[in-house]
């Protein structure tokens, strides 16, 4: 298909994304999943990601992919933010951040305008600029994944934000990441009829193994292993010390383990996991690796906290998985564990058993015995990415004049 078709017509088309990235992978992983796809499919789209992830360098990317990174910032226990790096005050940062997204809105000059999961950007960042690009008649879309939280800590969060009226008047779609029959990202909340007839849902975002990607040699152990992965790993460690407590007092496991403990693991924790490791002939751990699906691929099982890329990455490789949510302080792990517990597609221990280091063993051991997630028949489950592209589609082909550059820094 020709993106050129109608307004883009003279030069490429162009997509913008937008990811807030505060801590984690999840968004950041999720964007670069769909800008891949996009420009697999189209031959002559561009993508520009915007994010603060602090490590988008360590990722590949495909060409006509890239990505323009804005200060980051962290999110503190009380709530607030502070600079992730710059020694500025926070409001400073923020500012920089708004002014950077704007002015980067401005001169790519989109055809679509994705952002994920947070409506308004962090504090509001993104506003002016879907305000911006809306007067220009670009078309934009929220994409939110499958579960976003328990409805009773959602929707006082959502007011507090005011997002229902920016669904209501600065968004022309809102994709949804997942299935109706698994999950409603705004079940027992109060959302208009005219929002509601704006979501669409996709199916989940299916994941290949790079072409390119060079896969992680093993040290200790060799494949199949039980990988072990609390995904970027900054609320992981409990996982990983029961995971590794199993394996110090179980000294018979039928598989190895190998444990990716991410990038945002405080250094200390991953010292003391690493040190524990090496005193372990059946255990590997490594700190960070940016091709996981390599990783999963080779693996008999799966022990992961459940983010939704991590689930994406176990319902593409068909893999066994056992799941251990964390609660606090959102519930959409649990909730989302929950639900494909109940389907059939992955087993689940509550963080309630963490003490219980034998139902750890137990579990480890059960898991190469478990169904694969194939064995259940759920209709377009993984049809997410050709859907996005689809979808997005529809939306280049509207009729728009590119701005020229003057247009543009006026």
């Amino acid at each position: 298909m020709d993106c050129q078709t109608g307004g883009t017509r003279g030069r490429n088309a162009r997509v913008l994304i937008y990811s807030h990235d505060t801590f984690g992978l999840g968004h950041l992983r999720r964007c670069r999943a769909i800008a891949h796809h996009l420009v697999e499919k189209n031959k002559d789209l561009t993508v520009l990601i915007l994010t603060g992830s602090s490590i988008i360098g360590s990722f590949d990317f495909r060409s006509r992919v890239d990505f323009v990174r804005v200060p980051g910032v962290i999110k503190l226990r009380n709530g607030d933010y502070t600079p992730l790096q710059l020694h500025i005050d926070i409001d400073e940062t923020l500012a920089l951040r708004e002014s950077i997204i704007r002015h980067t809105a401005s001169m790519f000059d989109p055809d679509l305008f994705i952002v994920d999961k947070e409506p308004l950007g962090l504090r509001g960042e993104v506003e002016e600029t879907l305000k911006m690009l809306q007067q220009r008649g670009v078309p934009t879309v929220l994409g939110l994944r499958d579960v976003m939280d328990d409805p009773d800590l959602l929707e006082p969060e959502w007011e507090r934000k005011n997002v229902m009226p920016a669904l209501s008047d600065l968004y022309d779609d809102i994709w949804i990441y997942g299935l109706p029959q698994i999950h409603d990202p705004l079940a027992g909340i109060s959302v208009p009829n005219s929002v509601r007839r704006k979501m669409t849902y996709t199916g989940y975002l299916r994941r290949e193994v790079s072409g390119d990607a060079v896969a992680h040699q093993t040290v200790k152990i060799r494949s199949p292993y039980i990988l072990v992965t609390p995904g970027g790993g900054g609320d992981g460690e409990l996982m990983v010390d029961w995971v590794i407590r199993a394996y110090e007092s179980d000294r018979r496991q039928p598989y190895p383990a190998l444990v990716v403990l991410g990038p945002f693991m405080p250094t200390e924790t991953q010292v003391e996991f690493m040190d524990r490791a090496a005193r372990l002939d059946d255990v590997e751990v490594i700190t960070f690796d940016a091709h996981m699906e390599s990783l999963m691929q080779n693996a008999v099982g799966v022990v992961a906290m459940g983010g939704y890329n991590t689930f994406c990455e176990i319902m593409s490789f068909d893999k066994r998985a056992l799941i251990v949510p964390r609660t606090r302080p959102r519930k959409e792990q649990f909730i989302r564990a929950a639900r494909f517990q109940e389907l059939g597609l992955v087993s689940m221990l509550g963080d309630e058993e963490m003490s219980d280091t034998r139902a750890m063993e137990t579990a480890l051991r059960h898991l190469p015995q478990q169904p694969r997630p194939s064995e259940v028949v759920v209709p377009g489950l993984m049809d997410g990415l050709d859907n996005v592209d689809r979808l997005a589609r529809r939306w280049i082909r509207r009729q728009r004049r590119p701005l020229t550059l003057a247009e543009k820094r006026a």
